[in-house]
C-alpha cells in the first residue's frame, strides 16, 4: 500500500489519503484552534500582499507555543513511515502551521509553496483536516496534477480555472500531501471559517527556509522580509 501512495504522489504530485487520522485526534485539535482563533481573528499579513496574492489566511504555530496535542501527531507512525518513502532518510520537518481562513474571504490563489528551479530542491505539505471541507462553504483545494514537473506557474489571474485542474474536498481525518512544486489554489470561503494544518517537511540536504519564497502567477513574494521579490506580468 505505501508502495503504490508513493508511486500516486510522485506522479501526481499530490496524494488524498481519506480517513487516516482518528476522529478523537482531529477533534481536539479542532477545539484548540478554534479557541485560539475565534471567529474574526485579525490579519497576519501586510497589505501589499493581501492585495497582490489574492490570498486571506492567518496563520498560528502552535508547537512554537509548546502545544503538546500538535507535536504528538508528528510521532504518528504511519504518517513519519510514508514520509520517509516520499523524502528518503534523514528528512526533515519544518514545524506545524495552521492556516485559518475567516468567512467571506478570498480563500488562496494559484501558488507553489517554493521556487521550481531545481527539481530535488523542494518541500512536501502534509496536510491535516480536522473538519470537513463543505463545497458549499468554499474552501475546496484546487490542484493540477503533474504540475510539480512543469516548472513556474504561469502568470494571470490569480482564481481563474485552469483546464486540467481537480477540485478537492477533503474531509475531518483526512490527509493530503502536495509537493512543493504543485500548482494549487483555494477556492473562497463563504460563511463558515476554513482551517487546515500543515506539517512541511524537507529531504536531507534542502534548506529549512526553502519555503521562504512562495511562487504567485502575479510575483515571489518573500515571508522573511515581508517582500515582493520579482513582480510576474504577462
Amino acid at each position: 500500500m505505501i508502495g503504490e501512495w508513493v508511486l500516486q504522489f510522485r506522479d501526481q504530485g499530490y496524494l488524498l489519503l481519506e480517513d487516516f487520522f482518528e476522529g478523537e485526534t482531529t477533534d481536539l485539535l479542532q477545539d484548540l484552534i478554534q479557541r485560539h482563533f475565534g471567529f474574526d481573528p485579525n490579519h497576519y499579513h501586510n497589505d501589499e500582499f493581501l492585495s497582490k496574492a489574492a490570498t486571506e489566511v492567518i496563520p498560528w504555530f502552535p508547537m512554537q507555543e509548546g502545544c503538546a496535542p500538535f507535536k504528538d501527531l508528528t510521532e504518528h507512525p504511519t504518517l513519519n513511515f510514508l514520509t520517509q518513502a516520499i523524502l528518503g532518510s534523514a528528512w526533515q520537518s519544518l514545524g506545524c502551521m495552521v492556516m485559518f481562513s475567516k468567512a467571506q474571504s478570498r480563500g488562496q490563489a494559484w501558488h507553489q509553496d517554493c521556487p521550481p528551479d531545481v527539481a530535488e530542491v523542494f518541500n512536501l505539505n502534509r496536510l491535516v483536516y480536522t473538519h470537513d471541507v463543505d463545497p458549499r462553504n468554499g474552501g475546496q483545494v484546487v490542484v493540477v496534477p503533474g504540475s510539480h514537473r512543469r516548472g513556474v506557474l504561469p502568470v494571470g489571474d490569480g482564481h481563474e480555472d485552469l483546464a486540467d485542474q481537480i477540485v478537492l474536498a477533503p474531509r475531518k481525518g483526512d490527509l493530503l500531501l502536495l509537493h512543493g512544486h504543485t500548482w494549487h489554489r483555494v477556492t473562497p470561503v463563504a460563511d463558515q471559517p476554513r482551517v487546515s494544518t500543515n506539517y512541511r517537511a524537507v529531504p536531507r540536504g534542502v534548506p529549512l527556509d526553502v519555503t521562504d519564497i512562495c511562487v504567485y502567477r502575479t510575483m515571489r513574494y518573500q515571508f522573511s522580509t515581508n517582500q515582493v521579490v520579482q513582480e510576474r506580468v504577462s
